[in-house]
């Protein structure tokens, strides 16, 4: 009982703490998939563009991005940004700034993910047909209709299966931010652990809660994609 009384709410217990931190690990990894899977995407056209200057830079990015650690690329950003950000306010304006450990997680993440996704989405883009492209320029779509129309919700279903596994994987680095001082699920069970003295209890909490957001977003995911490919199964 008294082991349980440390994830009470209120003063005695870590639970208000707790849950406040599965709130920022959630909203990190809600924050980082629009931005990461909108620069996969440009990445992909980067990549499949006939610009050669496009797709050096595309392939460059993602290189470097899918080669390093994503600790370090998180340190990369976070104190790198930092030291341009004070170089650049105080050459113009006098002043400093302090960037924020949320959005330098939120970008360092993003960048990580969305090389990956855009690896992704190549493959995606091999599965469509050149028949999709002459037919939409037949009807007489501009290249934007043609993406918007026809590309896009095929690329989608396409790419579901891959990107829903960059998610869970996305999930879990999330806690890698604890270094860098935001108050997610990790930071938060393992100051808790420290003042109690009760590591397994905490690490073991923190081992469940992370289960718990991978199988809810299993069971959401797969119904995503048993909708997504519905016509499918009815032709």
């Amino acid at each position: 009982m008294e082991l349980l009384s440390l994830l009470s709410y209120g003063s005695e217990g870590w639970g208000d703490e707790i849950l406040a931190s599965i709130g920022v690990t959630i909203s990190l990894a809600l924050a980082t998939l629009p931005f990461g899977l909108l620069l996969g995407f440009l990445l992909a056209l980067g990549i499949n563009s006939r610009e050669s200057s496009l797709q050096i830079s595309a392939k460059i990015f993602t290189t470097i991005f899918r080669g390093l650690p994503e600790l370090l690329t998180l340190f990369i950003v976070y104190y790198g940004a930092q030291i341009l950000g004070n170089f650049l306010f105080q050459t113009v304006f006098g002043t400093t700034i302090e960037i924020n450990s949320f959005v330098a997680g939120m970008v360092a993440l993003g960048f990580v993910f969305s090389a990956y996704a855009s690896e992704v989405f190549l493959s995606a883009f091999k599965g469509i047909s050149q028949g999709q492209y002459e037919g939409s320029a037949a009807l007489g779509l501009s290249r934007f209709q043609t993406m918007r129309l026809v590309i896009i919700p095929q690329l989608i279903k396409l790419a579901l299966p891959g990107l829903s596994n960059l998610w869970l994987i996305l999930l879990k680095e999330t806690s890698l931010v604890s270094v860098i001082g935001l108050a997610d699920v990790v930071r938060i069970t393992g100051v808790a652990a420290r003042v109690e003295k009760e590591p397994f209890l905490f690490f073991s909490l923190a081992c469940l809660i992370y289960l718990a957001l991978t199988f809810l977003s299993s069971a959401g995911l797969e119904k995503i994609e048993k909708n997504a490919r519905r016509g499918e199964v009815r032709s």
